[in-house]
């Protein structure tokens, strides 16, 4: 376990607090919950404006930044939640900060979830905004695709049936927290067990037997960690150190890297999971980082 200060253990604790105040049993709950933070700390910035449509029946929704901005590229933004949760209202704690930080077009979609809709009804719905995007006249390199947790791997699931079909890929991927191992076989795994604030085994275990069965928890699509990643565009990481699913980051970034992929991770100390939905300045300079890693593209 690595060292924490007395601030930041207590600190630890308090999120965990909060947290388990929205986690319960029940799915719906859940999920109304996540639904209702998104909507009160997600509340629609007069700064931006937001376009609601569907696209071949899946909800989406457009954050544009009410000023100058280029239009000729497009940030593709999947949300996270283990597939079992999440949604636009829940996205666009992130999604508004990302649109004001990189000044362009966040695009968020609901795709479907399990266990109502498994594995691959939320791959299926992804590639339908990708094609939505093609159809608008973007081209591959013109799209960022970027994801926290789940959202990470649906990110690297898009990329992966891409280039499965022969297709062009997105210009770059920015992922946050990324879930790539659904074997959950990263030491991290079991190193921040206690550490980790905001997810643990059981919810762990719930969302990958929700989202699919054991027999197909090495397939890549469903644990890109396991994918061929041979010209994949670059791919940039920020994960916290006090998560379980760290490895999930390290092992992926290590494997890219191998790969022959332009790769870069950043770990931040003392950060939790998807940090950067949070308010203060470690999460707002995390985004602003990722803004930086777009304009260097």
């Amino acid at each position: 376990m690595p060292f924490m200060s007395k601030s930041n253990q207590n600190f630890m604790k308090l999120i965990k607090a909060v947290h388990s105040l929205v986690v319960t049993d029940d799915l719906d709950k859940n999920r109304q919950s996540q639904d209702s933070i998104g909507k009160i700390l997600g509340t629609r910035s007069k700064e931006a404006a937001y376009t609601n449509l569907t696209i071949d029946s899946v909800p989406v929704e457009i954050v544009s930044v009410n000023r100058p901005h280029s239009t000729q590229k497009v940030i593709l933004y999947c949300h996270g939640g283990g597939y079992i949760t999440g949604s636009l209202h829940y996205a666009r704690i992130l999604t508004t900060k990302i649109a004001m930080a990189t000044s362009m077009d966040v695009i968020s979609f609901d795709y479907r979830l399990a266990p109502e809709f498994p594995f691959p009804a939320a791959l299926h719905d992804v590639v339908k905004i990708w094609d939505y995007l093609m159809m608008l006249g973007y081209g591959s390199k013109d799209i960022i695709v970027m994801g926290d947790s789940a959202g990470g791997n649906l990110a690297l699931s898009l990329g992966l049936k891409l280039k499965e079909e022969e297709r062009f890929l997105p210009g770059a991927f920015a992922l946050m927290s990324p879930w790539t191992d659904l074997t959950t076989s990263g030491k991290s795994h079991v190193t921040r067990e206690e550490l980790d604030p905001i997810l643990d085994h059981e919810y762990m275990d719930r969302a990958r037997y929700s989202y699919t069965t054991e027999e197909n928890f090495e397939n890549p699509l469903v644990s890109p960690l396991f994918g061929d990643f041979t010209d994949f565009p670059p791919v940039y990481i920020q994960v916290g150190n006090n998560e379980i699913l760290l490895s999930d980051s390290v092992r992926l970034h290590k494997q890219l890297i191998k790969q022959g992929v332009s790769a870069r991770l950043d770990l931040y100390k003392g950060m939790w999971h998807v940090f950067q939905m949070s308010n203060f300045k470690t999460a707002n300079d995390a985004v602003d980082e990722i803004a930086r890693f777009v304009f260097e593209l």
